[in-house]
């Protein structure tokens, strides 16, 4: 979400609705990727383990999420999966709608399957692809979502790259380099983002980076911003990995998004990542990023922290008379 966004998102908050909206909009995926927080056991709480949901097709999921979007008016809206592509018919048809309500959507994808070219015309779409790494983790990972399958499926169509550090992209020296140094050199490629591993509270998963890694991944990726501009990670939000909100309730990115999974009636709380996140080691680009902004003061001296939570309070108080 862009600054100006945030701005925006206050007359939503005012309101007593959520500026960002994230949907779960299958359990289906072809992939089965080491650490993915969707399927998790913890991820859904008592709701139960993603593939285990009732999920929609066809017009039932595309009118089930444009119900979601006319009750809760964001102005900004995530799908994710699953693997969203699983449902690329349907996307044929939301995304259009989406967009036409002036609604600016991030897809986030394994491009497992093509991307149709014809998408490159709607309106505030970013397609977001998932890369774990150079080629040989990745290939294992996220096998059948290889390298060359996406870059046979992305050809011709931009996209941002998005990777998630875990631990074993550390074991070696120049390896971000080499990452982003690959990725810059495609024409399709707009942007590369980072995230960092985000664990369970008392997890012990083999991603989790330790505090020395977490810093030399992050003094790394600072030095190589001048010569790769693909690569977007503001100060500001370097800064917002080394001191990430100490829980969701002080976390402006989990509470400005509301979560649904697949069936579209059950919430994932108390962020995207669902379960018990251990806050003292986010590695969200979106959290980072916003209380980047949060943490601005203006003048120099007014926190726009301070104003958010003044309109957040109000925002609940509307929201009791609609």
């Amino acid at each position: 979400m862009r600054v100006t966004d945030v701005f925006r998102a206050w007359g939503r908050i005012l309101g007593g609705y959520y500026p960002s909206l994230s949907i779960e909009i299958t359990r289906e995926c072809p992939l089965r990727c080491p650490g993915c927080y969707a399927y998790e056991p913890e991820h859904l709480g008592d709701v139960g383990p993603l593939r285990s949901l009732a999920d929609y097709k066809g017009e039932e999921l595309v009118e089930g999420i444009l119900r979601l979007v006319h009750r809760y008016r964001p102005v900004h809206v995530s799908i994710v999966g699953g693997e969203p592509l699983v449902r690329f018919r349907e996307l044929d048809v939301l995304l259009p709608r989406l967009s036409a309500m002036g609604i600016a959507v991030h897809l986030v994808t394994s491009a497992v399957r093509q991307i149709p070219l014809e998408w490159q015309q709607i309106k505030g779409l970013i397609v977001i692809v998932s890369i774990d790494g150079l080629q040989p983790d990745h290939d294992v990972r996220r096998k059948p979502a290889t390298y060359e399958r996406i870059l046979k499926n992305t050809e011709g169509y931009p996209f941002t790259v998005h990777c998630t550090v875990t631990r074993q992209m550390t074991a070696r020296t120049q390896y971000f380099e080499e990452f982003v140094s690959f990725w810059s050199g495609r024409s399709e490629v707009r942007k590369i983002w980072f995230s960092l591993f985000t664990p369970q509270v008392g997890a012990e998963a083999e991603e989790i980076l330790s505090p020395d890694q977490r810093a030399n991944v992050l003094a790394e990726l600072t030095s190589l911003r001048s010569s790769f501009p693909k690569l977007k990670l503001p100060n500001a939000v370097i800064e917002g990995y080394r001191k990430p909100p100490r829980s969701p309730g002080e976390c402006v990115f989990a509470r400005t998004t509301i979560n649904f999974t697949a069936d579209l009636q059950s919430k994932i709380t108390p962020c995207q990542f669902g379960g018990n996140p251990d806050c003292s080691q986010c590695g969200c680009l979106a959290s980072a990023g916003l209380k980047a902004v949060t943490d601005y003061r203006l003048m120099g001296f007014v926190p726009v922290s301070a104003l958010y939570n003044a309109s957040d309070a109000i925002g609940k108080v509307a929201a009791r008379f609609h």
